[in-house]
């Protein structure tokens, strides 16, 4: 049998797999649209093929993993998805702490004394913490993979878990394409 052969009796899913993994695209981002039966099918079957040592993925795609996305539950005879964030307790926290600011938490925006600035509740004490970073004569290399990877090496993006901290916000800079980041991924 062919490869072509092969390849046409997958399903949408399983080929879509296959050109993440062929041509190196990160699982994060799935071509499917949210929501839909194909895009919890396809966070489905990538987490059952990893969970085998099938697909090998960067820290990313593992902490996407180890979320919801691609599990269904079911709510009054209904199948719901749950691929979408939610809100948790400590988010609503952000947005009180942050609403008497009158600001947003969690959405980086350019400008302030350093490039990009973002708002977020500060844990420890319940307020609202202004995080500045990036230096404003840099620019952010999101294309170059050579700088991509002695960034994320550098700075240990993949431990960087507090919102608080500068660190965090660098290390996820090209998610957010508001901020006006050309190309690269987050990392």
């Amino acid at each position: 049998m062919k490869i072509n052969e092969v390849t046409q009796n997958l399903s949408p899913v399983q080929r879509a797999i296959k050109e993440h993994v062929t041509r190196g695209v990160p699982f994060r981002e799935c071509i499917f649209r949210p929501g839909s039966e194909a895009f919890t099918e396809f966070y489905r079957e990538v987490r059952n093929l990893h969970s085998q040592g099938l697909l090998e993925m960067d820290w990313e795609d593992e902490e996407l993993l180890e979320t919801d996305i691609g599990e269904l539950v079911e709510i009054n005879g209904e199948m719901i998805p749950l691929d979408v964030p939610f809100i948790s307790e400590e988010e609503e926290l952000d947005e009180a702490s942050c609403g008497e600011k009158g600001v947003k938490p969690n959405q980086p925006k350019r400008g302030g004394s350093k490039k990009f600035y973002v708002y977020v509740n500060d844990p420890k004490t319940g307020n609202c913490k202004k995080v500045s970073w990036g230096d404003k004569g840099l620019s952010v290399k999101a294309k170059n993979p050579g700088a991509v990877k002695s960034f994320v090496a550098r700075h240990d993006c993949k431990n960087k878990k507090d919102k608080t901290k500068a660190g965090y916000w660098a290390c996820r800079t090209p998610r957010y394409k508001s901020l006006g980041v050309k190309g690269g991924q987050w990392w």
